[in-house]
């Protein structure tokens, strides 16, 4: 137990450290999610086999719709719990694929974790390993003739498509128990630098840009509250997101009947309050949000949609079944 807890400790310090010290940002490519409670893989690689259910995502928000060229992204989540040698381990996929303006981004990841009883809940330890996508297309950059600002040979403007590559780290701790879940994490651990490179295949200056993806530190809390002799749970939530330039935080309540039919709100700080519904039926399961932008954008964009979908899967982990199999034609 002692070293148990030198371990957490350790580990604690190190999410802490690592949370406290990214001061030095660029830019960020995380997506903004309004039902972040059914991702959380996506912020945090700790929470990834969190139950006894193969679990899948997958949805696509439509940012600031009203405005050309908008953010738009998809965003996929898989991951499951395993028992290795009495052990309880988890594996996981994560991948999100967005586009603003002339940008494009991709990430694509695996997660691994390792978990480990702690104060009647479990504390999760994952680490997430992948790689980031960038694109630009320079070959759509118009600059009108009588632009003061910039001229058309202007070096720091590419003018070819370009791409870059880098490789992509993650670290969080997730804890869960009978009453609450919460987690920090850490994602592009390691600051990845993408050089872009002409997709043309030409030589020249284009080798020379850069695009630096900065940590981001996140904070992720919530609860199921069982409403006294109803079939009613309370379900609030938040979560903060940093750069250490930029923080936002969220906050969300919901209510679910029946475990099957839930609704609620969600507020985030100078952005957006949000309406979300959603359903779960046998394993099934989606969710739609509509933000309405509560800043100045709120003159050009009618707000913005997210539509989330997946199912859930129950996993036998016990030793009596290891061997046994069900054919797919009957589950």
């Amino acid at each position: 137990m002692h070293s148990l807890s030198q371990y957490i400790l350790k580990t604690g310090l190190l999410l802490l450290s690592l949370f406290v010290s990214t001061v030095k940002m660029t830019a960020q490519s995380d997506a903004q999610l309004t039902q972040y409670y059914e991702v959380p893989a996506y912020y945090n690689a700790g929470a990834i086999g969190t139950t006894d259910l193969l679990r899948i995502r997958g949805g696509m928000r439509m940012q600031w719709v009203g405005i050309d060229n908008a953010p738009r992204t998809f965003v996929a989540t898989a991951d499951m719990p395993l028992k290795i040698m009495n052990k309880r381990f988890a594996a996981g996929i994560v991948t999100s694929q967005g586009s603003m303006g002339l940008y494009r981004n991709l990430n694509l990841g695996a997660r691994v974790g390792y978990h480990q009883p702690l104060f009647k809940g479990r504390l999760s330890i994952g680490l997430g390993i992948g790689f980031i996508n960038q694109s630009f297309k320079g070959s759509e950059i118009h600059l009108p003739d009588e632009d003061d600002f910039h001229q058309g040979s202007d070096d720091a403007i590419p003018t070819n498509d370009l791409n870059g590559n880098a490789l992509d780290l993650s670290l969080g701790a997730f804890y869960t128990h009978k009453w609450f879940w919460a987690g920090i994490s850490v994602n592009h651990l390691n600051s990845p630098t993408l050089t872009f490179n002409s997709e043309s295949g030409e030589g020249g200056s284009e080798d020379n840009y850069e695009f630096n993806v900065g940590r981001i530190a996140y904070f992720m809390a919530g609860s199921n509250i069982q409403v006294k002799n109803t079939l009613l749970e309370v379900i609030p939530s938040m979560l903060i997101k940093s750069d250490f330039n930029f923080t936002t935080a969220e906050i969300t309540a919901r209510i679910r009947y029946n475990k099957f039919l839930s609704g609620g709100i969600a507020y985030r700080y100078n952005d957006a309050v949000s309406l979300i519904l959603g359903a779960e039926l046998k394993g099934f399961y989606i969710g739609y949000s509509y933000d309405y932008p509560t800043s100045a954008i709120a003159k050009a964009s009618s707000g913005s949609h997210e539509l989330i979908a997946g199912y859930s899967l129950k996993l036998d982990l016990s030793d009596k079944n290891k061997n046994k199999h069900k054919s797919i034609r009957i589950m």
